[in-house]
């Protein structure tokens, strides 16, 4: 892979699995790396342990719990007033179904806890981080933005998308998977033109990781393989200009026919707005 030095490339969820091998491979090709995490002992900890590993003086943690949308406001501001420009967003982090699939969550804000953190957050963490890409696209012509989805994708019912009704962890995981993927396009469309790139992804099938097993005991993949598809999408030349697509690890794919329904992206859309004005209140569709 190509040397990094000048990037400056934010990994949200950087302290485990996927986020945490990105962010290791990115440090020992000279980017600078700004790393996400939401407990600041273990932050500490696997900065160390980049360092270690790859000699690099170029890491810079943040501190952010993504299920408040407070949290997400306060971490762009924060690497805005650090920064001058971004190359690169990876929007990693995320939960999964959870230990109790049949147990619903609400975020501090009231939303329901994957739909929060899955989606809400990287909307708009990537929204108030926009400025910083486009300096960053002025200078050098391009930036991007990658989002991480899933293979597990499931159609947003609008009449009740905090699934009040019936709730499942698996089904909440794979509404909020796919509707990353309906933003990742609205955002590539809105951002034609800019050098802005945005894509969204799937890694890997069941990688190495907390995540995945807590829900299945077992990995089938490894955290390497994935990080190798990120990667590229992150910072591969050959795939520069490309935006607006969905991503099974390495290959353009079709995702949920949803996600190409101009009326659901635009219903998704307006109440993401009204969600994050409504800001404490109980979140309602």
């Amino acid at each position: 892979m190509k040397d990094l030095e000048g990037y400056v490339i934010l990994i949200t969820g950087a302290t485990d699995g996927l986020g945490e091998k990105v962010a290791t491979d990115f440090a020992a090709l000279g980017a600078t790396l700004l790393l996400h995490g939401r407990d600041p002992e273990k932050g500490r900890r696997v900065t160390d342990a980049i360092k270690e590993t790859t000699g690099s003086d170029r890491l810079h943690y943040y501190n952010a719990d993504l299920s408040s949308l407070a949290e997400v406001e306060a971490l762009a501001d924060a690497i805005a007033a650090d920064w001058r420009g971004l190359d690169v967003l990876i929007n990693n982090a995320g939960v999964g179904a959870g230990p109790d699939p049949k147990r619903r969550e609400l975020c501090r804000d009231g939303f329901e806890l994957r739909f929060a953190v899955n989606y809400l957050a990287p909307f708009l963490l990537s929204y108030r981080l926009l400025p910083l890409l486009r300096l960053r696209a002025e200078e050098v012509g391009a930036a991007r933005i990658v989002n991480v989805a899933s293979v597990a994708q499931q159609d947003l019912d609008f009449d009740d998308v905090m699934l009040e009704k019936g709730y499942d962890g698996m089904r909440a995981y794979a509404q909020s998977k796919l509707a990353l993927i309906m933003f990742s396009f609205d955002l590539a469309h809105e951002l034609a033109g800019t050098g802005i790139t945005v894509n969204a992804m799937h890694p890997a099938s069941l990688m190495d990781t907390k995540m995945v097993r807590e829900w299945f005991g077992a990995a089938r993949t490894t955290v390497e393989e994935g990080a190798r598809y990120l990667e590229r999408l992150a910072v591969d030349d050959e795939l520069q200009g490309k935006t607006g697509l969905y991503f099974d690890q390495g290959n353009p794919k079709r995702a949920a026919e949803q996600a190409y329904e101009e009326d659901a992206r635009r219903r998704l859309r307006e109440l993401t707005l009204k969600w994050i004005s409504l800001r404490g209140q109980e979140a309602k569709t």
